[in-house]
This record gives C-alpha cells, sequence and structure tokens, in this order.
C-alpha cells in the first residue's frame, strides 16, 4: 500500500509517499480500506516540531474514513465492508488504517463528508457542552473560528442558544467565513479584549475556547464575565505552558478547563463513543455543516500542508486514496 511519512523534521517537502507492508488489525482494532484522511494542524506540528512523534519516520494523520477491510479479536459490532469514520493518534495518511477508535456512519452520510468528523465535530460539541457547559443566553469568544473547529464551534453555539457569538481570526480574509457559520461578530488579531468589552457592554463572554495558549490564552482570561469559564484545547502559540491560580481566578469566580480528543481516547473510550454519536447526529440532522475547502490526493499531502501553514486556509481540508 502507499502511505505518507517522514524521515526528518521540516518543511512540506519532507512528506514523501512510500510503500509499505498492508497492516492487519491487533486485538480489539480494525483495519480500514481508506477513501478520504483529514488534515490537521497537529499534522504539521508534529513534521515541525515531533509533536506527539514516538519515534522517526513517523506516519501523520488523526482521522479518516472509508470501509472496514478486517476486524481483529474481540471487536464487536462491526463487519468488513462497513462504512466508518476513524480516529487514531497518527498514522492516517495511509490507504489502509488500522484504529481503535471506530464510528459507523448515521445512515445517509457519505465518506467525504465522514473524513471531517472524528477529530473536529466531536471537539467542538465536547468544549461547548460538556466541559465550557454553554446554557442559553450566555456568550461564547472562539479562538480560530475560520478553522475546522471553530467553524463547527459558531455553528453549535447558535444552535444551543447562545446570545454573542464572537470570533477571533488571524486575517480579515477569513471573517467572511466565520460569519458565515454562526458568529455574530469576528475580530482579527490578538487585541481583541477590548473588541469582546465593546460588544459587551463591558461585561465580558461568558465562556472562552482556546486553540493558542501563551499571552492569548491570558488575554481570554482578561476576556472573561463574572463567573466565566476557559476551556483549553491547545497550544498552537509553541509558548511555554500557562500557569494560572488564585490571582487570576478567585476573584470573579472564573474557571479553566482543559480537553483532549486523543486523550479522552486513551482514558475513556465509552466515553468517547458516545461524545461521537451525539456529535455525528449535530451533521445528519443539518445543524452543522463543515465545508471542505481543499481536498488534494494523498501523493500531493505536501501541498495540503503548505495552504494550511500559510494560514489562509478555512474550514477543512482532505487528502483523497483515489488518484
Amino acid at each position: 500500500m502507499r502511505a505518507v511519512e517522514f524521515q526528518e523534521y521540516g518543511a512540506p517537502e519532507v512528506l514523501q509517499v512510500v510503500r509499505a507492508e498492508t497492516p492487519e488489525p491487533g486485538p480489539g482494532q480494525v483495519s480500514i480500506d481508506a477513501a478520504y484522511i483529514g488534515v490537521n494542524f497537529a499534522d504539521l506540528k508534529a513534521r515541525t516540531e515531533g509533536y506527539r512523534v514516538r519515534s522517526l519516520p513517523f506516519r501523520p494523520g488523526l482521522e479518516a474514513s472509508g470501509r472496514i477491510r478486517a476486524v481483529g479479536d474481540g471487536v464487536q459490532g462491526l463487519r468488513p465492508g462497513q462504512e466508518v469514520a476513524a480516529l487514531v493518534d497518527g498514522g492516517a495518511y495511509a490507504e489502509v488504517v488500522v484504529a481503535d477508535a471506530v464510528f459507523p456512519l448515521p445512515e445517509g452520510m457519505d465518506l467525504r463528508t465522514a473524513a471531517t468528523l472524528p477529530a473536529v465535530v466531536p471537539t467542538a460539541y465536547a468544549l461547548l457542552h460538556e466541559v465550557g457547559r454553554l446554557r442559553a443566553g450566555e456568550s461564547v469568544l472562539v479562538q480560530g473560528a475560520a478553522g475546522g473547529i471553530g467553524t463547527v464551534a459558531g455553528q453549535l453555539a447558535r444552535a444551543a442558544g447562545a446570545d454573542g457569538v464572537y470570533g477571533v481570526v488571524s486575517s480579515a480574509a477569513k471573517a467572511g467565513h466565520a460569519l458565515e457559520h454562526g458568529y455574530d461578530e469576528v475580530f482579527v488579531g490578538d487585541t481583541f479584549t477590548a473588541d469582546v468589552r465593546r460588544v459587551t457592554g463591558g461585561k465580558g463572554v461568558d465562556l472562552v475556547l482556546d486553540p493558542v495558549g501563551g499571552d492569548t490564552l491570558l488575554r481570554g482570561l482578561d476576556a472573561l464575565a463574572v463567573f466565566g469559564r476557559l476551556v483549553s484545547f491547545g497550544n498552537a502559540s509553541g509558548a511555554e505552558p500557562w500557569h494560572v491560580g488564585q490571582p487570576e481566578l478567585y476573584a470573579r469566580g472564573r474557571s479553566v478547563g482543559g480537553f483532549s480528543i486523543l486523550g479522552l481516547a486513551g482514558s475513556a473510550p465509552e466515553a468517547l463513543r458516545a461524545l461521537a454519536e451525539r456529535s455525528f447526529r449535530t451533521v445528519s440532522d443539518g445543524t452543522v455543516s463543515l465545508p471542505v475547502t481543499a481536498e488534494f490526493p494523498l501523493a500531493d499531502a505536501a501541498e495540503a500542508h503548505r495552504l494550511m501553514g500559510g494560514r489562509t486556509s478555512t474550514g477543512k481540508l482532505l487528502l483523497r486514496t483515489a488518484d
């Protein structure tokens, strides 16, 4: 089979197409003939910084869709030929993918749409509902509002009855995309605190979702209302780990939470399956749409990385195994 790997860290051109043996599923696993593969920012961090890379060579990729090729011992409720989406901790850039976290598709969902879901939609759902505990009438601020998770979060917040859905994007060119997907107002750049105070009449927002970390996270804390919550779900800035304690939280009753879908997959797989089922329904019932804004053949994975790394992409990027 074909796969895409890198043997050293660096620019997109370190991604190389290789021929590899077709993997077999172990106990509790299935192998999948992949049709589509999701591209995520974590893939770029793996290639450039070694994020979650255990050893080299390394095959990136967190999510795929396709048909089950084979099932391992102990697998229940899944069968060869069944259409599924899968979440993996690396290795999805391949024609055959082995996975533990496998989700049957809702009726009527196509494989192209399914590849956009495994990492993005459950994450956005958990950030808002499980960790952030958003209630109708509250306001929310989402960093990276034009990306995959941001696109879904805006729509979910709107559907939940949020009164004020605000986003932050890195360029004015991305603002239009966010405004089409649930956001009332979008701020450009990292000086958003004053904008938040302006649109909320000085109150601040009830919930902030932050994948950036560093100074951006601290500014998000400053943008919170009394009893506000911030949920951290990444450190795209590459800054030193942040520390929040009594001075930042106690006086105004603020709280900080965190979420990692790969962490949940490792620690509570049954909770992940239930979360995926709930969140996937928001796509199949039309509450959420996640547009695929660019699609590349598997062999052109480097081009997908260049597009995402240029910070001009919106929505979701996919690779396809068919040429």
